[in-house]
């Protein structure tokens, strides 16, 4: 199961508790010398709530490191 599945199984908003949510990966520049040359190296997982538009941002660089995705995704939605 990916992170987004695991994440969208969870979810509940953290301003309106609605359990409906939208998932994206996006892609952002890093300072420095990747700024000047747009390489887009920093890749976040963006959690937008269908009802509120509330987002949060997570990283998936940390959540697929852990040695229990279940256990973090717990932490963060409770």
């Amino acid at each position: 199961m990916t992170i987004e599945h695991e994440i969208a199984n969870r979810y509940s908003c953290a301003k309106c508790q609605n359990r409906e949510v939208y998932i994206k990966r996006i892609a952002a520049t890093g300072t420095g010398l990747s700024r000047i040359f747009d390489i887009e190296h920093n890749v976040f997982i963006a959690c937008s709530c269908a009802r509120c538009s509330y987002t949060e941002f997570y990283n998936p660089e940390i959540l697929e490191g852990k040695d229990n995705l279940g256990a973090v995704l717990d932490l963060l939605f409770g």
